[in-house]
């Protein structure tokens, strides 16, 4: 069968993007609306658990499913799933239940979906993308989820204002039933783009089980032989703990240094996001260095650098240009770690390598918010993203002196 790839892949990443906006919509939705009914901090540690951990859970079971069954069914599944709980939500909300039990629920269920439909998107990009081109893709997608990023607080918070809590649900519905009509329906699966023999020797094939713990071992033995897999994965855990600070504690450091009005807030917010989509487009057009290391190096020292400003800064300008520039850098290190990954891996264990990557930043952020966020209430926040800028930055150690890691960043 002869596939138009980049059709292939534009409609993809079409349908992903329908749903993951309606999606954020709901997550925004839940969030905001929890925070201004309860204003209460235990609530939210409660709404961000209950919202991350089932994704780490649940992933690698997931992986094990990417790579058993067909990853375009399985993704569909995932956003259904998310979308009948979303109807249900919207349901009962009309009928006049809300509850706080009820959007926790739902965010359990959206955490679960999340963490299905991750590691099978993630694996299924490989088999309709050519190798040479993973790179400008992921760099792509890493546009569409920042400019996603970037739109969707604004259309909650505006449609918050004058349309119940339930009409957004049903948006979330329509989004992810036209996101399911179309990666059903038109994206077409070729049936051989990569094949075991297309990699190195050296990878062994192992021997395949059919119990899920087997083939889960099985995938984790892979992980450990293959000593590139292993050394990303372990930084990439350092790396997005002492990176958790910066990413939700940001907001208390601002309204402490500089007052806590809203504006501020939702600069800080925009200014990142902004920083991240033009570093997705950064690395779909430039690709990055011959060695994708040296670009996650790069983007390691750099963000250290500027999460350290974040902590010696007293002016709110400059510390917006901070979160700006360490936006656009995020994406320089997402990018090529995955496509290091999906071009190394042999594809009989891609679903399940990219569930324990995926279970990286499902399990490690909440636990360095479980750390750095109590820590908060009894050190200054500058000595926090002063000490985590530092340790960040000093990663780009580990990265350009593993020989094994270069050898798996070569183009």
């Amino acid at each position: 069968m002869n596939i138009n790839w980049k059709k292939n892949t534009a409609l993809f990443l079409t349908g992903q993007a329908l749903s993951q906006f309606g999606s954020m919509i709901v997550q925004f939705a839940i969030m905001w609306h929890i925070t201004l009914k309860s204003l209460s901090g235990s609530m939210m540690t409660l709404f961000v658990l209950v919202g991350i951990l089932p994704m780490f859970f649940i992933s690698p079971i997931a992986g094990v499913w990417a790579d058993r069954y067909n990853k375009k069914h399985l993704i569909n599944i995932a956003d259904g799933t998310v979308a009948f709980f979303s109807l249900l939500a919207a349901v009962l909300l009309y009928l006049g239940y809300e509850s706080y039990t009820l959007l926790l629920l739902c965010a359990f269920a959206r955490s679960l979906g999340m963490g299905v439909q991750e590691p099978a998107v993630n694996s299924f990009i490989p088999e309709i993308v050519p190798v040479e081109h993973l790179t400008k893709i992921n760099g792509f997608k890493g546009i569409i989820n920042s400019l996603v990023a970037v739109t969707c607080p604004m259309i909650a918070g505006a449609l918050m204002t004058f349309t119940p809590l339930g009409t957004l649900f049903l948006m979330d519905v329509v989004t992810a039933s036209i996101g399911i009509f179309i990666v059903y329906f038109f994206v077409k699966v070729p049936q051989k783009v990569l094949t075991s023999s297309e990699f190195s020797e050296t990878q062994p094939i192992l021997p395949q089980k059919s119990s899920y713990i087997g083939e889960l071992m099985e995938g984790l033995r892979y992980i450990r032989l293959q000593g590139y897999i292993l050394r990303i994965i372990i930084l990439t855990a350092i790396f997005i703990f002492m990176i958790a600070p910066a990413a939700y504690l940001t907001p208390l450091q601002v309204a402490r240094n500089f007052g806590n009005d809203v504006w501020r807030l939702s600069t800080i917010e925009i200014a990142f996001s902004g920083g991240a989509l033009l570093g997705s487009l950064l690395i779909a057009f430039w690709g990055g260095f011959k060695n994708r290391i040296y670009t996650i190096a790069l983007s390691v020292a750099v963000n250290g650098i500027f999460i350290m400003g974040l902590g010696i800064t007293n002016s709110f300008l400059l510390y917006t240009i901070l979160m700006a520039l360490a936006g656009v850098f995020i994406p320089l290190f997402q990018t090529p770690s995955m496509v290091i990954l999906q071009t190394k891996v042999q594809p009989e264990y891609m679903g399940r390598v990219m569930a324990v990557y995926t279970m990286n930043g499902s399990f490690m952020m909440p636990i360095g918010m479980l750390v750095f966020g109590p820590l908060s209430d009894i050190i200054s926040l500058d000595t926090i993203m002063i000490f985590t800028g530092a340790v960040i930055t000093i990663l780009l150690i580990p990265m350009v002196s593993s020989k094994v890691l270069r050898q798996a960043g070569e183009l």
